[in-house]
């Protein structure tokens, strides 16, 4: 296992730890740290193991952050989810 995928894999650990802390913004600021972080180490796993393997730790990483990225998908009006 490369040194990039370590890193991710410590990457989605403290997601996940920090997910189980209690915090009072509902976690935005741990969520924009992740997101800085976790942009280049894509690109770094991707550099080293390929765009297939670039692709599956994009995929876990939003499933980490998906309020995020619903939020801003929502933002730009490509996102309207469902309303009853």
């Amino acid at each position: 296992m490369t040194l990039s995928l370590v890193a991710a894999c410590v990457w989605a650990l403290v997601a996940n730890l920090l997910a189980l802390m209690p915090s009072r913004d509902n976690h935005w600021r741990q969520a924009w740290v992740l997101i800085a972080l976790g942009i280049p180490l894509i690109g770094w796993v991707t550099f080293e193991n390929g765009p297939v393997v670039g692709l599956v730790v994009l995929a876990a990483g939003v499933s980490v952050l998906r309020w995020p990225l619903i939020f801003a998908l929502r933002r730009l009006g490509l996102w309207r989810g469902r309303r009853a």
